[in-house]
């Protein structure tokens, strides 16, 4: 992580009381599909521990941080900028321009996730302004697809390490096992 390649999420503004459980939901959406790491503003405490907490029992790499001035973490940002907005540039015309200055140029990638009114300095410095629809929609539900057209779905076989616990796929219940062979919770 951290390095010239990283996919990172960055949680623009946070509403305590209205915005806690999407705050949170934004950093689970980024870690299970493929992100490296994502930075909430610093008002998101318990966002971050709920991420960090799973991250230690479903496994990693993934890091979560409380971060000051999300204005300067853009201006400053050494890489491309990706402003996810249902007023962007539809996502199948510009997803394989992104994917080619991640993967085959090296470029970071910073994916700017709003919550209240963004500000209009924020689609100026953005490299890419990127709607999944131009319809209204969650801005979860546009990081998971934007994600998956970045990483052409080879997030969903990723390998997690260091995981207390794992999901068993069944067609019916829920199964969730120790990773050492000891069940951590019966199927439902």
């Amino acid at each position: 992580m951290h390095d010239d390649t990283e996919v990172a999420v960055l949680r623009l503004g946070h509403r305590p009381g209205r915005d806690d459980r999407m705050t949170t939901h934004v950093g689970l959406t980024a870690r299970a599909l493929g992100a490296d790491r994502v930075l909430f503003p610093d008002n998101a405490g318990q966002s971050l521990e709920t991420v960090a907490d799973i991250t230690d029992r479903f496994g990693g790499p993934f890091e979560a941080e409380l971060i000051e001035g999300p204005q300067g973490i853009i201006r400053n940002w050494e890489g491309k900028v990706v402003h996810l907005t249902m007023y962007g540039e539809r996502v199948q015309d510009v997803a394989d321009d992104i994917r080619a200055a991640h993967a085959d140029a090296g470029e970071s990638l910073l994916l700017v996730v709003g919550s209240e009114k963004v500000p209009f300095d924020v689609y100026e410095e953005a490299d890419w302004n990127v709607g999944v629809t131009n319809q209204p929609h969650s801005e979860v539900a546009g990081l998971a697809v934007f994600l998956d057209r970045l990483f052409e779905g080879r997030e969903l076989e990723r390998e997690w390490v260091d995981a207390d616990r794992h999901v068993i796929p069944m067609e019916t219940g829920k199964r969730v096992e120790a990773t050492e062979d000891e069940s951590a919770s019966d199927a439902e």
